[in-house]
């Protein structure tokens, strides 16, 4: 088969992208330089930085370290506001076909309900994440472990937000905690779910100099790459058998070649976006990681991510 005729688009419900992959929020996409140059690159749209009423500086440095396997971080959402990500997503979605992704983080529930009321009187019509799960806000906890707390504004947002919204998840590890997640997202007209957000409170240690390699909280980040992609595919995969077919999943994790796409939509997702790669290669990691993507599936035989997704055999 030649690659020529293998398609790599993918759809959110109504909307599509003429490329799987997009960036993650949080990595080179703070400004509206590196949010063009993701637009203007192979991806199939940008996602912003996520935003905060205000503009936030995050937390002291260093606040990120590379590592052989990937990253650790505790950034605390710096960000320029969301009037700031508003204004170019207004204008910058749909043009030249690509999709872009609002992401807001509100540090409590009324700023997120804030935020949500100001997308909602605006024009853009595009997709909003809304992350439930950042784990680098010092003396706040993820929300998206309370269940309930989820199920509360979730219940609020719906009361006036009508256009579409997706919800970005932290790590699962036990599975009634799919089954009660499932319980609350399947009551609710989300778009979709992206899973995952970093695994919460890792620590990296130096030997030489017997110390932490992060300042805030004491050197607890949030991990991403080689580390955290078993657990981000057992999220997609888990929460594509847990969760009503109409709400999409975006597979974030562990992402930095085509093997590793395969994997997650193999899992189920409908789009997957890479963060701690991206972070190390810039946008032409889109190309180099469409073209791997696109030799897997011909060596396979498949025309389309349709003919994979999902698909993911037992023994």
């Amino acid at each position: 088969m030649l690659q020529s005729k293998i398609s790599l688009k993918a759809n959110i419900g109504k909307y599509e992208f003429n490329n799987v992959m997009l960036n993650a929020a949080g990595i080179r996409c703070a400004t509206t330089d590196e949010l063009t140059k993701v637009l203007n690159s192979e991806a199939g749209g940008c996602v912003t930085k996520s935003a905060t009423p205000e503009p936030r500086e995050g937390n002291e440095s260093p606040r990120m370290k590379a590592t052989p396997l990937g990253c650790i971080n505790s950034m605390g959402l710096p960000n320029h506001g969301l009037d700031y990500y508003l204004k170019f997503a207004e204008e910058n979605q749909g043009k030249n076909g690509k999709q872009v992704l609002l992401s807001i983080a509100g540090l409590t529930v009324d700023q997120n309900l804030e935020m949500l009321h100001k997308i909602q009187e605006s024009s853009f019509d595009g997709l909003v994440e809304l992350n439930l799960s950042c784990p680098n806000i010092k003396g706040e906890s993820q929300i998206a472990y309370d269940f309930e707390a989820v199920r509360d504004i979730l219940t609020k947002t719906f009361k006036f937000f009508t256009k579409d919204l997706g919800i970005k998840l932290p790590p699962y590890f036990d599975l009634h905690q799919f089954d009660q997640i499932a319980d609350v997202l399947n009551d609710f007209p989300i778009a979709y779910v992206n899973s995952i957000n970093s695994i919460g409170n890792g620590l990296i240690v130096n030997p030489e100099t017997e110390s932490v390699v992060i300042k805030p909280k004491g050197g607890f980040g949030g991990l991403g790459g080689d580390y955290v992609k078993p657990t981000a595919l057992a999220n997609v995969r888990a929460l594509r058998l847990w969760l009503k077919p109409e709400i999409a999943i975006i597979g974030t994790g562990g992402i930095k070649s085509g093997r590793d796409v395969f994997e997650h939509v193999l899992c189920g997702a409908n789009v997957v976006q890479i963060g701690t790669a991206f972070g190390f290669e810039d946008v032409k990691i889109f190309s180099r990681i469409s073209k791997e993507l696109s030799e897997i599936m011909a060596e396979k035989g498949y025309s389309s991510l349709d003919d994979f997704r999902g698909k993911l055999k037992t023994l």
